[in-house]
């Protein structure tokens, strides 16, 4: 596996409103920054450790921070985004859609809309691509799953931010 810092496309601009996360996330300190980096010539986005710089890990608390942290050290670092690792200890699940938003519309197609939909407390997303969505809800799930453009998942991960609401 090659990995490198280098894109072989142009890298895309990332979508980004921290007015607009939700306050119940940015009180816990959950969060880190993430790097588009590159393996074998496909985009993936590294988690990093806030406070260290070194890599992050979505099972080892102590390489997350509080969300003033990470916000700075995107800002003074080279970093990407914010992400938001999901836990065992918290009471949230996240579901991620891909490729189902139009970034220049923002139409979202209607079977995600659906889904979207049966939740009653959440928060609703675009990715930071704006092609997907992202829901965090309430809710306790062990592990996740994923299935083609969609993932469910209720600790072990974490969640790229944009904090562009979507109202549905």
């Amino acid at each position: 596996m090659q990995i490198s810092s280098e894109p072989t496309e142009k890298s895309a601009e990332f979508l980004f409103n921290p007015d607009g996360l939700p306050s119940e996330l940015m009180e816990r300190p959950q969060w880190i920054v993430w790097r588009l980096e590159y393996r074998d010539g496909k985009g993936t986005k590294v988690p990093y450790d806030p406070k260290t710089v070194r890599l992050a890990a979505c099972n080892d608390l102590l390489t997350w921070a509080s969300f003033d942290v990470a916000f700075k050290q995107k800002f003074e670092g080279s970093y990407d985004g914010l992400g938001f690792v999901l836990c065992s200890a918290d009471p949230f699940v996240g579901l991620d859609f891909d490729n189902c938003r139009d970034p220049e519309t923002g139409e979202i197609t209607e079977d995600v809309l659906e889904i979207v939909r049966l939740f009653e407390s959440k928060y609703v997303e675009a990715s930071v691509s704006g092609t997907g969505v992202h829901l965090i809800t309430t809710g306790k799930l062990r592990g996740g799953s994923k299935k083609g453009d969609r993932e469910i998942y209720g600790q072990d991960r974490f969640f790229t931010m944009s904090g562009v609401n979507i109202d549905v």
